[in-house]
């Protein structure tokens, strides 16, 4: 399912990411890379902060929609 499905408090697996090279290459970069564990800090309206191993990252429902979780 798609990352912006979850809710505040759920935690995730990152089991893929699809897109263009760029916007994978860009997701990459933030920490979604399959096998991460994500926690959703706070959703509104589809726009997530996430955390990210180490650090809190807020992305946008479009990029949140790419990240398939389970």
């Amino acid at each position: 399912m798609p990352l912006r499905m979850l809710k505040s408090g759920d935690t995730a697996s990152v089991q893929r990411v699809t897109g263009t090279d760029e916007v994978r290459s860009h997701l990459a970069e933030l920490g979604f890379v399959p096998g991460t564990i994500v926690k959703v800090v706070n959703n509104i309206g589809g726009n997530l902060i996430v955390q990210v191993k180490d650090s809190r990252v807020a992305i946008d429902e479009r990029m949140a929609n790419r990240v398939i979780v389970a």
